[in-house]
This record gives structure tokens, sequence and C-alpha cells, in this order.
């Protein structure tokens, strides 16, 4: 069985990790949540799917004491995901699974509202069963509470997956106590950090240096400010890009809602910012749309601020998108990203923001199996 701890030192010899002291720092107690793995409890068994469970399958009993999970907290690109990503490929079960935590809300989402339809009275139970059933680790990568609603089931499920010994691995830009701050009812919260702090092990990931920073850059992706030469400079790579083919609306169907994407050829689509944010869009729109397209244009993003602060968060939820899915991004801005949403409530949200995107501007970014 490989060690997180061995994988990082082939990552360092082959130049794949540079070497962070802090990042070294916590392989030990990655390491023995690997070990512990190959001794947790089966999945539980309440009947074929959760659909079925509906109708009155048993309740599955909560299982013994296993390892505790892990929540792995600190500033915009120390390493958390790629650290995630070691514990994923050192875990020597195959009932493992890492989803960004937009993606996972998104599907708990739907699920809820097929377990609605039913009628039972709790409609979380059995979804959550049904997540229990096939994995024995789950790993979220960047949690974050927005709403008071994700909030609660949030909450929730993590208490069934812990009953039911599931090992629950999540990364994240807050300490526990700062999720959800300043959140509308947060009282109703708190039980939730309560328990993080009860069935994870908080470590901090303390490291200086930014490993998004000081990557070699492509060509330029990013003009600023956005007028009509930043504009020029898109068209003329628009032109290279598609080949000086016809553009289209592409219109795609997310849950009964339609999202257009102005333009496109093939899977290359150009909107503006406005066009992207300016209308009420959740997670789901934006998951859709980095599905479609391998090459994104947007035009004039503006500062941000509270004075359009539903506008800055759906720009954040699509650049998470974006990122997970390797979309190729050009853009106009009124300024850098580091400098984009320089004060006020969504600020420190937006560092994460700014960190992606200046990782996007790495000359190797992008799908390579489109």
């Amino acid at each position: 069985m490989v060690t997180v701890s061995e994988l990082y030192d082939a990552g360092l010899k082959t130049g794949e990790i540079r070497p962070d002291p802090a990042q070294q720092a916590v392989l030990p107690a990655l390491d023995a949540l690997v070990a512990a793995l190959p001794d947790l409890a089966p999945p539980p068994r309440e009947g074929g799917g959760w659909l079925s469970r509906l109708t009155g399958g048993r309740k599955a009993a909560p299982v013994a004491d296993g390892p505790k999970g892990l929540y792995l907290w600190g500033g915009v690109g120390r390493g958390k995901s790629m650290l995630m990503d070691l514990i994923m490929e050192a875990a020597p079960i195959a009932e493992k699974r890492r989803v960004h935590f937009h993606e996972f809300m998104q599907e708990i989402q739907i699920a809820l509202n097929e377990s609605r339809k039913s009628g039972q009275a709790d409609t979380l139970r059995p979804v959550a069963m049904e997540v229990a059933r096939k994995v024995r680790l789950f790993c979220f990568d960047e949690m974050q509470i927005t709403d008071i609603a994700d909030a609660m089931i949030v909450g929730r499920l993590f208490q069934i997956l812990f009953d039911q010994g599931v090992v629950v691995v999540t990364t994240s830009n807050r300490v526990p106590e700062d999720l959800y701050k300043n959140g509308l009812n947060r009282q109703l919260f708190l039980p939730f950090i309560g328990l993080i702090r009860e069935r994870m092990d908080v470590i901090e990931l303390d490291s200086p240096q930014d490993h998004r920073q000081g990557r070699a850059e492509g060509g330029q992706i990013w003009f600023t400010p956005a007028d009509n030469a930043a504009h020029a400079a898109l068209d003329a790579i628009w032109a290279e890009e598609t080949g000086g083919a016809s553009a289209s609306p592409l219109e795609l169907s997310v849950m009964g809602r339609r999202v257009t994407i102005p333009q496109h050829v093939g899977r290359i689509g150009r909107a503006s910012f406005w066009d992207l944010c300016g209308q009420a869009r959740g997670p789901a729109d934006y998951l859709e749309v980095a599905k479609a397209l391998d090459v994104i244009f947007i035009d004039a993003i503006p500062r941000l601020s509270m004075s359009n602060y539903n506008e800055a968060r759906r720009f954040v939820t699509l650049v998470d998108a974006l990122y997970e899915a390797k979309v190729r991004l050009y853009a106009s801005a009124a300024d850098e990203p580091e400098r984009l949403y320089a004060e006020g409530e969504g600020a420190f949200e937006f560092e994460r923001t700014a960190s992606r995107l200046r990782e996007m501007r790495d000359a190797g970014w992008g799908r390579t199996d489109p």
C-alpha cells in the first residue's frame, strides 16, 4: 500500500510538486487517515435504493466509531486540493469519491426534489443514506457555506455520513468557526461547527506561499482595462481560435431554464460578464456551461463590490465551475484579478477566485482531452 508521503516524495522528484515545509508537516496525519481506511465498517444496508426506501425501508443504525475525518484549511493556493488528490490516490479502497462542493450540493438538491415528491416528512435521510451506501471515503473540495438552506442541509448530511462510518475529508479557505460567518440565522449553524470539531481533525495548512503564483504564463489571456483595445485583442484571438467561422448562439437547458451563450463555434463560446452573471444563475447553470465549452471568452468584467454583490457572487461560482472543468479562459476586465474586488463583504472569498484566475494563465492550462 502506497502512502501519501511516498506519493508526495515522488512528486518532488519529478518536479510536479514544489517542496513546502507546511505541506510536509501535515503528511503524517494524512498517512494515518489512509492507513485506517481498510478497517472501515462496510456500507449500510438499507433497502435497494433511496426511492424504494422511502416506502418503508429500515433505518440503518449508527456504526461503531471509526477514524476521524479531516478538515484541511488555509489560504488560497497552499496545496490543499493537491493533498486531497494524493489522499484519493493512496486510499486502498474502491468506495471513494472526490467532488467539488458546489457540484455535490447541486446533486443533493436534485435528489431532494425527487425525495419531496414522495411526501415523506424526512426527505434528506434517504438521500444521505444513498451516499453512505456508495462511499466509505468522501472528499469535498472547497467547502464554503453562503446561505442558511445549504448550511442546514450540510449539517444534517454530515451527521448521517459520520453515523454511517463514512470518513469525510474536506478543504476550505476558512477555519470552521468562520464558516457562514455573519450569515442569516447563523446560530442554527453553530452545532455543525461543533460536529466538525468532534468528528474531524482540523488542520491548518499554514504555508506563506501561494503555489498558484509565479507559474510560467502562456500568451496573454487577461486584458485590462476593458477598453476598445482589449476588445480588439479578444476579437483577434477569437478569430484565431475559431478559424474565422461564423458564430451562433448556444442554448443550454438547465432544470427547465435556458442559459444562452451569445456566440459559439463548436466548443468555443463568448459572452459578456452581464450575459453570464447579470441574471439569476446558480451553480447548476455554470456547471452546464463548463461541460459544454472547452474555451470561453468573457468580455467586460467590471470592478466588483457591494454595489454589484449578487453579480460578484455569481462570477465566483462561474470561475469555480470553469476552473474545475479546466476550461480555457480569455477575458477583458477593469483590473487585474487581485484588484477587482479590493474591499468590503465578499473580498475575502474573492481571494480564492483571484488566485484561480492567476493559475488559469498557466501555459498548460486547459483540457487535454476535450
